[in-house]
């Protein structure tokens, strides 16, 4: 197996643009702090100075207790509630207003009084959301597979990382040690951030994250020069040690949207699973057009170092616009 050409980092960076997760959701929650009442907090994105112009509709009985309040906050406008709903919002529909104008996804998470949890998810062309009376356990297992997948698809900086590891490998044995030392790395860091067993501060992970996918993409150079440096000699080292910096970011984006106390091993799990399922979906992909663009062009040579070098050029602007974010 040689190495991915030109036209296929070319093209997700095209699709990626210039900043990693640059997808942002809207998020509605609303949780339940004593019987039939909720508080309310809604988060919609801005870019710049412009906000998206949506607003949450609950359910009809439901009747507002004081003054709605405001804030903002980096990348989106933050507002506050609380509603009482006689008899709760069980078999009771939620939907934003000017969804449908957009291309934004609303993340939903209601929160029982007894810790149940129900995540869903709205978008521009699905029917409003019908709130359970007890999410079954296939609707958490199938939700946060979901979360997972889209994390991994939409995380662009972690993309990033898998295709400069994807330039270094030649061997169908060296790929498969390398996945599985990058998933079991992330696996460890993701679950016991998650739980509450290891506290590092956001910033500093994004911006080692960012780093980690710099110092691969000069891997490649050095390589295609004749210098294979410590990843072309032990790729699954260097995927477990920053493995465990990505599931750190895993699970930052994960305690955006919570666990559902009652199901917190199956919440855990399907999530994980469903990030392995959008790494491998986007590892077969790369293999796949490789194929055919190799069958088209031949082996593309130094010519490799164009996509390695936009890579780290991305990359290296991202680890000083966390920086600088962090410094802030």
């Amino acid at each position: 197996m040689s190495r991915l050409p030109i036209l296929v980092v070319g093209a997700l960076l095209l699709a990626g643009g210039a900043a990693a997760h640059e997808v942002r959701p809207a998020y509605l929650a609303l949780r339940e702090t004593a019987p039939d009442t909720f508080d309310v907090l809604f988060k919609a994105p801005t870019r710049g100075d412009r906000v998206l112009r949506l607003t949450p509709v609950l359910p009809d009985h439901c009747v507002e207790q004081g003054e709605p309040r405001f804030q903002l906050a980096p990348g989106a406008r933050v507002t506050r509630l609380r509603v009482h709903c006689e008899g709760g919002i069980a078999g009771r529909s939620l939907a934003v207003d000017g969804l449908t104008a957009t291309l934004t996804d609303v993340l939903v998470r209601i929160e029982r009084a007894d810790g149940a949890v129900q995540i869903g998810r709205l978008q521009p062309t699905s029917p409003p959301l019908l709130v359970e009376a007890a999410p079954s356990r296939l609707q958490v297992a199938r939700t946060y597979t979901g979360l997972g997948i889209e994390h991994i698809l939409l995380g662009i900086d972690h993309l990033l990382f898998v295709l400069a590891l994807l330039l270094l490998i030649r061997s169908w044995g060296r790929l498969a040690a390398t996945i599985t030392a990058f998933t079991l790395a992330h696996s460890l860091t993701l679950a016991a951030a998650t739980l509450g067993q290891l506290h590092v501060p956001g910033p500093p992970v994004e911006a080692t994250i960012a780093l980690s996918i710099v110092f691969v993409a000069a891997e490649v150079v050095h390589g295609r020069r004749g210098h294979p440096g410590l990843t072309a000699r032990a790729p699954w080292l260097v995927a477990f040690t920053f493995g465990l910096l990505h599931g750190l970011g895993f699970a930052g984006a994960l305690a955006d949207v919570g666990l559902p106390q009652n199901a917190i091993p199956l919440a855990l799990l399907a999530f994980n699973v469903g990030v392995e399922l959008g790494q491998l979906a986007f590892v077969a992909a790369m293999l796949g057009v490789w194929g055919l663009v190799r069958g088209m062009l031949g082996e593309p040579g130094r010519l490799v170092e164009i996509p390695a070098y936009a890579i780290g050029g991305i990359a290296s602007f991202w680890t000083l616009q966390r920086l600088a974010a962090f410094w802030s």
